[in-house]
């Protein structure tokens, strides 16, 4: 009987864990957001930090580019990491990714790798400019240089 119980637990701990991986809350990701023109990968966690209050200064910012990874304000060592904090902003473009690109990609990288190319589409209301159309995500994750 006792190795029943054992069976039954080990059994119901392996189908949380797989349900837990199935559903990307842990793992060392691929390449995932550049800073400064250098790629990273995070280390998933399952956290959510949306609605808790926690003051928007508190967290770093990504913003997720749909075409390609995305690009973060700050990285492990650069002045004002919060420690992977971070606030997700979902960026839209006025046209198309290939015109963002074509506008605002600075080194010539094919995509926009630095949150300065980030920011000069956003400050751009034409054909080539984008529109952070807000948080949406909050959450917990290491990342790790590549």
């Amino acid at each position: 009987m006792k190795i029943k119980i054992v069976l039954l637990c080990a059994l119901v701990a392996l189908g949380a864990a797989a349900t837990a991986f199935a559903n990307g809350s842990g793992g060392v990701t691929g390449p995932a957001f550049y800073f400064d023109n250098d790629l990273y990968r995070t280390v998933g966690t399952p956290t959510d930090l949306t609605g808790t209050g926690a003051p928007a200064h508190s967290f770093d910012t990504i913003y997720a580019l749909a075409g390609q990874p995305n690009v973060s304000t700050v990285a492990p060592g650069s002045k004002g990491y919060n420690g992977g904090r971070w606030m997700v902003h979902a960026i839209a473009y006025n046209t198309s990714w290939a015109a963002t690109v074509a506008a605002h990609d600075a080194n010539g990288s094919g995509d926009l790798d630095s949150a300065a190319e980030v920011r000069a589409a956003l400050a751009d209301p034409g054909a080539g400019g984008a529109v952070d159309t807000g948080v949406v995500k909050s959450f917990v994750c290491p990342v790790i240089k590549l």
